[in-house]
């Protein structure tokens, strides 16, 4: 059986034809957000396929296999628009860099390895306080991610970096968190589940980075902005329950724990079918709850616009955080019916993704427990 039956089509302009089953088709996406991509996403794509080989975080034959059919690159290109190259392509690693970090997850998860697991994220949590004493780290996902966090850190300047550093070290420990749930079958309550999500998928790291990309840091005053973080916490809100609708099938067949509508099961006593409902229903009210947001926004800005040079340059930098928060509702939406990394029914083993790779990771096992 097809994970989710029946399709819509639309065309993109990257791609022929896009098919999208009814149970996760959110309207007014298609017609209201419209897909935009930042010029410089084919050289990104090149990038970020020699990136991954050097890094060692997919063997070169499965790069050159499936790196393009993932489509991390058109995820990053959709969000960021604006970004200087040399940021786009580290945002970009970054984000490939994570779902490596999450497939390793579900694998150290899926075999209890323990100690490897535990090693890995002293490592992370190491390179994001001295992101160049650990380019050489033994584990390439420690070194990646250094070799990350040292790129972005060269933007914005100490304060930002410490803020990011004091945002990603949480998203850390949650994946940790995550881990214990995993070997103890422990399925967290909605609402425990909904915070831990919301770190999990390192919600404010994300936005952080809207701030390099209009190449101005925020001041306090702007960032808490109710309405600023309203917007914020729907775009990514979004992005994160939608990841959790598409990729349902895929976590179900791989005896996942975490997942919105996994949890609306096991402690609401919902069926599968009032599971996806619901989840769909939150996703399509984010969309309502940022376009209020939205409004607000972008009236803050005129006020921030007073004639002067410094009040022209900020209000110009929260048009470019909000138009990007708009922009991850499209990206995300189209990157998940266009990406390999969720099409279980094309697998030989739909609790194995093809672009995993086993004896890689235990191989990092063994260095873990040097």
């Amino acid at each position: 059986m097809p994970a989710y039956s029946g399709s819509t089509s639309q065309t993109q302009p990257h791609t022929q034809a896009v098919s999208v089953p009814p149970a996760l088709a959110v309207p007014v996406i298609e017609t209201a957000f419209p897909r935009r991509l930042h010029p410089y996403w084919p050289k990104l794509q090149e990038k970020s396929r020699t990136w991954l080989r050097e890094m060692r975080l997919m063997p070169p034959d499965k790069v050159e296999r499936y790196a393009d059919s993932l489509c991390y690159t058109d995820l990053v290109a959709g969000y960021y628009i604006g970004a200087p190259d040399e940021l786009l392509t580290a945002i970009a690693d970054l984000s490939s860099w994570f779902f490596a970090w999450d497939d390793r997850h579900d694998r150290d998860s899926v075999h209890g390895r323990t100690a490897q697991w535990r090693w890995l994220c002293r490592g992370l949590h190491g390179a994001l306080d001295a992101p160049r004493q650990y380019l050489h780290h033994r584990d390439p996902l420690v070194a990646g991610f250094a070799d990350c966090v040292r790129r972005l850190y060269a933007f914005l300047g100490p304060s930002w970096n410490a803020r990011f550093a004091r945002h990603f070290h949480p998203v850390i420990e949650a994946y940790d968190l995550e881990f214990r749930n995993r070997r103890s079958g422990t399925v967290p309550s909605v609402e425990a589940y909904v915070e831990l999500r919301r770190l999990t998928f390192a919600h404010w790291a994300w936005i952080d980075l809207l701030e390099p990309t209009a190449r101005r840091e925020l001041p306090h005053t702007v960032r808490n902005h109710t309405a600023y973080r309203r917007a914020a916490l729907a775009t990514q809100d979004f992005s994160a329950w939608y990841n959790d609708l598409c990729s349902l099938p895929k976590e179900l067949a791989g005896d996942e724990l975490h997942n919105l509508g996994i949890s609306l099961i096991q402690h609401e006593g919902m069926t599968l079918e009032q599971a996806v409902r619901e989840v769909h229903r939150r996703v399509t009210q984010c969309v309502a709850d940022f376009l209020d947001a939205e409004e607000e926004v972008l009236l803050l800005a005129r006020k921030l616009s007073d004639g002067t040079a410094e009040g022209e340059e900020l209000a110009n930098a929260v048009q470019s955080c909000v138009f990007n928060m708009r922009n991850w509702f499209s990206s995300v939406y189209w990157f998940h019916h266009e990406s390999g990394r969720y099409r279980v029914d094309s697998w030989d083993d739909r609790s194995m993704p093809p672009y995993v790779t086993e004896d890689v990771l235990a191989e990092n096992e063994l260095v873990g427990e040097e």
